[in-house]
Protein backbone atom coordinates (compact mmCIF):
# COMPACT_ATOMS: atom_id res chain seq x y z
CA UNK A 1 0.00 0.00 0.00
CA UNK A 2 1.56 3.27 -1.16
CA UNK A 3 0.42 6.90 -1.55
CA UNK A 4 0.88 9.00 -4.44
CA UNK A 5 -0.09 12.54 -5.00
CA UNK A 6 -1.25 14.14 -8.09
CA UNK A 7 -2.63 17.30 -9.43
CA UNK A 8 -6.11 17.68 -9.30
CA UNK A 9 -7.58 17.30 -12.90
CA UNK A 10 -10.21 18.79 -14.92
CA UNK A 11 -13.66 16.94 -13.85
CA UNK A 12 -12.51 16.70 -10.40
CA UNK A 13 -14.20 20.11 -9.14
CA UNK A 14 -16.74 17.55 -7.46
CA UNK A 15 -13.72 15.91 -5.44
CA UNK A 16 -12.23 18.68 -4.34
CA UNK A 17 -15.44 20.23 -3.27
CA UNK A 18 -16.44 16.90 -1.28
CA UNK A 19 -13.06 17.09 0.40
CA UNK A 20 -13.34 21.12 1.10
CA UNK A 21 -16.70 20.66 2.41
CA UNK A 22 -15.11 17.61 4.70
CA UNK A 23 -12.62 19.90 6.11
CA UNK A 24 -14.83 22.36 7.09
CA UNK A 25 -17.12 20.49 8.89
CA UNK A 26 -13.95 18.73 10.81
CA UNK A 27 -13.05 22.15 11.49
CA UNK A 28 -17.09 23.05 12.83
CA UNK A 29 -17.41 25.32 9.82
CA UNK A 30 -19.46 23.75 7.43
CA UNK A 31 -22.15 26.32 6.84
CA UNK A 32 -19.64 28.51 5.72
CA UNK A 33 -18.69 26.68 2.84
CA UNK A 34 -20.08 28.57 -0.05
CA UNK A 35 -18.18 27.91 -3.15
CA UNK A 36 -19.79 25.22 -5.67
CA UNK A 37 -18.62 23.09 -8.25
CA UNK A 38 -18.55 26.07 -10.83
CA UNK A 39 -16.61 28.25 -8.28
CA UNK A 40 -13.83 25.23 -8.01
CA UNK A 41 -13.47 24.28 -11.58
CA UNK A 42 -12.98 28.32 -12.43
CA UNK A 43 -10.15 28.66 -10.06
CA UNK A 44 -8.73 25.42 -10.77
CA UNK A 45 -9.23 24.54 -14.36
CA UNK A 46 -9.29 28.24 -16.11
CA UNK A 47 -6.93 28.95 -18.95
CA UNK A 48 -5.29 31.44 -15.78
CA UNK A 49 -5.91 29.36 -12.66
CA UNK A 50 -6.23 30.99 -9.34
CA UNK A 51 -5.21 27.86 -7.16
CA UNK A 52 -3.99 24.81 -7.36
CA UNK A 53 -4.80 21.41 -6.27
CA UNK A 54 -3.13 18.05 -5.32
CA UNK A 55 -4.89 14.80 -4.66
CA UNK A 56 -3.57 12.19 -2.23
CA UNK A 57 -4.59 8.71 -3.58
CA UNK A 58 -4.08 5.85 -1.11
CA UNK A 59 -3.78 2.36 -3.75
CA UNK A 60 -6.10 4.67 -6.32
CA UNK A 61 -8.47 6.17 -3.91
CA UNK A 62 -8.86 9.70 -3.19
CA UNK A 63 -8.10 10.14 0.12
CA UNK A 64 -6.70 13.72 0.42
CA UNK A 65 -6.39 17.20 -0.93
CA UNK A 66 -4.35 20.08 -0.20
CA UNK A 67 -5.16 23.06 -2.03
CA UNK A 68 -2.57 25.98 -2.56
CA UNK A 69 -1.44 29.46 -4.60
CA UNK A 70 1.11 31.48 -4.91
CA UNK A 71 2.10 34.62 -2.48
CA UNK A 72 4.50 37.46 -2.62
CA UNK A 73 7.10 37.95 -0.17
CA UNK A 74 8.23 41.76 -0.62
CA UNK A 75 11.09 41.28 1.94
CA UNK A 76 12.37 38.56 -0.04
CA UNK A 77 11.17 39.75 -3.37
CA UNK A 78 10.04 36.43 -4.75
CA UNK A 79 6.87 34.38 -4.72
CA UNK A 80 5.83 31.86 -2.24
CA UNK A 81 3.53 28.94 -1.69
CA UNK A 82 0.61 29.46 0.49
CA UNK A 83 -1.48 26.23 1.62
CA UNK A 84 -5.40 26.99 1.66
CA UNK A 85 -6.56 23.87 2.69
CA UNK A 86 -4.78 20.52 3.37
CA UNK A 87 -7.18 17.18 4.48
CA UNK A 88 -6.57 13.61 5.43
CA UNK A 89 -9.59 12.03 5.13
CA UNK A 90 -9.55 10.18 9.58
CA UNK A 91 -9.53 6.85 8.39
CA UNK A 92 -6.31 7.24 6.14
CA UNK A 93 -4.35 9.26 8.77
CA UNK A 94 -1.18 8.00 10.57
CA UNK A 95 0.27 6.90 6.68
CA UNK A 96 2.56 9.44 6.04
CA UNK A 97 0.27 10.91 3.56
CA UNK A 98 -0.22 14.53 5.24
CA UNK A 99 3.64 14.44 5.17
CA UNK A 100 4.11 13.29 1.29
CA UNK A 101 1.55 16.28 0.49
CA UNK A 102 3.61 18.72 2.20
CA UNK A 103 7.08 17.35 0.79
CA UNK A 104 5.18 17.45 -2.67
CA UNK A 105 4.23 21.08 -1.65
CA UNK A 106 8.00 21.59 -0.32
CA UNK A 107 9.55 20.23 -3.37
CA UNK A 108 7.96 22.55 -5.98
CA UNK A 109 8.88 25.29 -3.57
CA UNK A 110 12.27 24.39 -4.01
CA UNK A 111 12.08 23.52 -8.00
CA UNK A 112 10.58 26.68 -9.27
CA UNK A 113 12.86 29.01 -6.32
CA UNK A 114 9.58 30.08 -4.45
CA UNK A 115 10.99 31.46 -0.89
CA UNK A 116 8.50 29.67 1.08
CA UNK A 117 5.78 27.63 2.19
CA UNK A 118 3.10 28.80 4.60
CA UNK A 119 -0.40 28.39 6.65
CA UNK A 120 -2.99 28.46 9.06
CA UNK A 121 -4.08 26.42 11.85
CA UNK A 122 -6.65 26.72 14.31
CA UNK A 123 -5.52 27.16 17.55
CA UNK A 124 -7.33 24.70 19.06
CA UNK A 125 -6.32 22.20 16.44
CA UNK A 126 -3.31 20.30 18.84
CA UNK A 127 -3.12 17.30 16.60
CA UNK A 128 -2.52 19.22 13.47
CA UNK A 129 -0.35 21.67 15.48
CA UNK A 130 2.14 18.76 16.61
CA UNK A 131 1.94 17.31 13.26
CA UNK A 132 3.07 20.58 11.40
CA UNK A 133 5.79 20.93 14.09
CA UNK A 134 6.96 17.57 13.70
CA UNK A 135 7.42 18.53 10.03
CA UNK A 136 9.56 21.45 10.64
CA UNK A 137 7.54 24.21 10.70
CA UNK A 138 7.44 27.49 12.96
CA UNK A 139 4.02 28.56 14.73
CA UNK A 140 4.48 32.74 13.70
CA UNK A 141 2.60 33.32 17.38
CA UNK A 142 3.00 36.96 17.10
CA UNK A 143 1.32 37.32 13.69
CA UNK A 144 -2.75 38.35 13.59
CA UNK A 145 -4.48 37.15 10.21
CA UNK A 146 -6.59 40.54 9.48
CA UNK A 147 -9.68 39.46 6.86
CA UNK A 148 -12.41 41.79 5.67
CA UNK A 149 -15.03 40.22 4.33
CA UNK A 150 -19.03 39.75 3.77
CA UNK A 151 -20.59 43.88 4.72
CA UNK A 152 -17.42 45.32 5.84
CA UNK A 153 -15.56 44.17 3.00
CA UNK A 154 -18.60 46.08 0.48
CA UNK A 155 -18.72 49.15 2.86
CA UNK A 156 -14.72 49.50 2.54
CA UNK A 157 -15.24 48.54 -1.54
CA UNK A 158 -17.77 51.75 -1.47
CA UNK A 159 -20.69 49.30 -2.16
CA UNK A 160 -22.23 50.45 0.66
CA UNK A 161 -22.36 53.55 2.81
CA UNK A 162 -21.54 53.17 6.71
Amino acid sequence: MSVEIRPARPGEAALVLNFVRELAAYEKLADDVEADEGAIDDALFAEAPKAFCDIAEWDGEPVGFALWFLNFSSFRGRSGLYLEDIFVRPAHRGRGIGRAMLRKLAERCLAEGWTRLEWTVLDWNQPAIDFYEAQGATLLRDWTICRISGAALRRLGGAEQD
